[in-house]
């Protein structure tokens, strides 16, 4: 069985590189058929082929038509798997607002960290793409939330992850949300330097990371 997982595994996780959208929807049912956790399939698999594409984008061997076929196969077997996601929290929920800060459009690692975090118990309030920083801060407002997620995949919006935490700070709320960038781009020593209260490399690291800042 442990062979067969992992193979199974490998083989979504190709299938995203490929751009294979009819493989990945076939292989997320034999995943599913094996009763291999969905969970489990998604990071392991569809996120991990998306984020082997990631890398190979920055080595300037994919670029943006193959990242959007990437991702094209990513979704069509994010369609196979969601019914089979089970809750991993009971109880009052933890709400996460998270959003494509403004100037960027490029929003697939974000929704990937909200499927992550929805499957692991949280409520989220995904403000989309090319969000205005004093949204990111109303909307938690609004919500009472907890966490405010926020990514970019330019180096010309990181900026306005900062404007966020200023803010917040101006507005004298800061301490009542938790702070989590993150995005090619972005690092722990970034996230430092704006102030906020932690950086995730992708969203298996972003669930956990949300788990340790409100336990």
């Amino acid at each position: 069985m442990a062979e067969l997982k992992s193979k199974l595994l490998q083989d979504l996780s190709d299938t995203v590189l490929d751009m294979d959208e009819e493989k990945a929807v076939e292989t997320s049912h034999q995943v599913i058929e094996a009763g291999i956790d969905a969970y489990e399939a998604i990071d392991q698999g569809l996120a991990h082929g998306m984020a082997r594409a990631g890398e190979l984008f920055e080595q300037e061997e994919y670029f943006i038509p193959e990242i959007l076929m990437c991702a094209d196969a990513m979704y069509a077997g994010l369609e196979v798997l969601r019914p089979y996601l089970k809750p991993r929290e009971e109880g009052e929920k933890v709400k996460v607002v998270i959003g494509v800060i403004e100037g960027d459009t490029h929003d697939i690692g974000k929704n990937m960290v909200k499927i992550m975090l929805e499957t692991s118990g949280f409520e989220v309030h995904d403000l989309g793409r090319d969000v205005p920083p004093q949204r990111f801060v109303e909307r938690a407002h609004e919500v009472s939330a907890q966490i405010i997620g926020i990514s970019t995949l330019m180096t010309t919006t990181m900026d306005g992850m900062g404007e966020v935490v200023r803010l917040l700070e101006a507005r004298q709320i800061r301490n009542r949300f938790k702070v989590i960038v993150g995005g090619g781009p972005i690092s722990q020593r970034f996230a430092d330097q704006i102030g906020a209260d932690g950086y995730a490399a992708n969203a298996a690291d972003a669930v956990k990371l949300a788990r340790r800042l409100v336990s």
